[in-house]
């Protein structure tokens, strides 16, 4: 468990199992910004998705908070077959109403200070393709394409990766 971390009056921690509706709900409204016809229905309970991956011992989900409302959100974990020092980023969002407040990088360096501390060296993510915001956001902190996983033909999602250690 990481400890508090407060960065400019905001304190970034893990997520606690009872806020599993108020992730699911900020992971909501960031999605609608960058799905023009709105987020996909696919019947994915997302609460359900948000307490499993809350209680993971094998992964970690970090918020930041202001003010008493969660703000942001990182999850991550090693992937299935992937050395142990690699960890992916699954999910990295920040409420629409806080960006360019630099929620967003308080947030990251918290992710980035976790995975050095456990040894980590690479780090991947997989970003939508209409998500220009989130993209630029992933190149001004040092992210590249990913050249072992190329764009694919009608793939929705580019693979980015991030030197840990050189971070």
């Amino acid at each position: 468990m990481i400890s508090d971390r407060v960065t400019g009056g905001r304190v970034i921690r893990s997520v606690l199992a009872a806020e599993a509706e108020t992730v699911a709900a900020l992971h909501a409204r960031a999605r609608a910004t960058y799905y023009p016809d709105g987020v996909p229905d696919d019947g994915t309970d997302w609460p359900a998705v948000w307490r499993s991956a809350i209680a993971r011992p094998d992964g970690q989900v970090l918020c930041a908070v202001e003010r008493g409302s969660l703000v942001g959100l990182a999850s991550f974990r090693t992937p299935e077959g992937a050395p142990a020092d690699t960890v992916k980023l699954f999910q990295f969002h920040v409420d629409p109403d806080h960006w360019r407040t630099g929620l967003g990088t308080a947030l990251h360096t918290a992710c980035v200070e976790h995975w050095r501390a456990d040894g980590r060296s690479t780090a991947v993510l997989d970003v939508h393709v209409g998500n220009r915001r989130a993209q630029e956001f992933y190149a001004r902190r040092g992210w590249v394409p990913d050249p072992l996983h190329p764009p694919a033909e009608g793939d929705h999602h580019l693979f980015l990766r991030y030197a840990v250690a050189g971070g």
